[in-house]
């Protein structure tokens, strides 16, 4: 997964500069959402090693229908398809999505629960991150029972885990290594 995001992150960051200097980030960011989403379907992804299919058709799949064909967003996908790159798609979106958060003073921050929070919860918790991160907070919100109690947030590249089932591996790793 590293070795994806490292491949993706300067096509990102092109991708980025290009529409921020056209003012076009909102358009980019739903062409990405569009060829990143084709790039994971299926019947597409066998399409990627194909000898009989070219770069031309395989741009052409993953083109959105209100981008222009001979405009940038046309060249990225001609350089990703020339480069044998497609797949890296979904990976690029999100480096261009938290390139654009980052510009407009936005942290997207995981938040794991073992229970749904309420909506007066997650402002709470939407406050209190902003305070620390000093920044706006967006939350994405999972569940996983696993977690039996409790919360884990990863933010800025900071895990937080204030899980019960991370208590319980903490407390199986100390016993173990004491034993």
């Amino acid at each position: 997964m590293a070795q994806v995001q490292s491949l993706a992150r300067p096509y990102a960051r092109a991708a980025f500069a290009v529409a921020n200097d056209a003012r076009e980030t909102v358009a980019w960011s739903g062409y990405l959402a569009f060829a990143a989403t084709a790039s994971q379907d299926p019947q597409l992804r066998a399409l990627l090693g194909d000898p009989r299919v070219t770069p031309g058709q395989l741009v052409m799949l993953h083109m959105p229908p209100d981008a222009a064909s001979a405009g940038e967003f046309a060249r990225l996908l001609e350089l990703l398809a020339d480069a044998g790159r497609l797949s890296l798609l979904p990976a690029i979106r999100e480096e261009f999505e938290s390139l654009w958060r980052a510009e407009q003073g936005a942290l997207e921050v995981r938040v794991v629960t073992a229970q749904p929070l309420d909506e007066a919860a997650q402002a709470r918790l939407a406050e209190a991150l902003s305070r620390r991160y000093a920044r706006r907070i967006q939350l994405s919100i999972h569940q996983d029972p696993a977690l039996v109690a409790g919360i884990l947030i990863e933010a800025n590249g900071e895990v937080i885990d204030g899980s019960v089932r991370g208590r319980l591996d903490r407390l199986s790793g100390v016993l173990t290594h004491n034993l």
